[in-house]
């Protein structure tokens, strides 16, 4: 259970994950697999079918998740 919060402190999904699932290491790992795949390969169409879904993953956990966590968080918070 979660204790109440004040207004001013933000509620961040990043407090409750794991060293390997941070901003930094999402974007590491998706740069590096982009990069990998451009530098293995150089090819431009299959480099594209790794940064597609590298991308949609991405912007998912760094971008649509932590918001979700936030809304869900003050939705069921009692407000003041």
């Amino acid at each position: 259970m979660m204790t109440p919060r004040s207004p001013k402190e933000t509620v961040s999904i990043w407090n409750y994950k794991p060293w390997w699932c941070q901003p930094w290491s999402i974007s590491l790992t998706g740069v590096g697999l982009i990069g990998g795949s451009w530098l293995g390969f150089h090819r431009l169409w299959l480099t594209g079918l790794v940064t597609v879904p590298v991308l949609v993953w991405m912007g998912y956990f760094l971008l649509i998740y932590p918001k979700l966590f936030r809304q869900m968080v003050e939705s069921e918070s009692p407000t003041e």
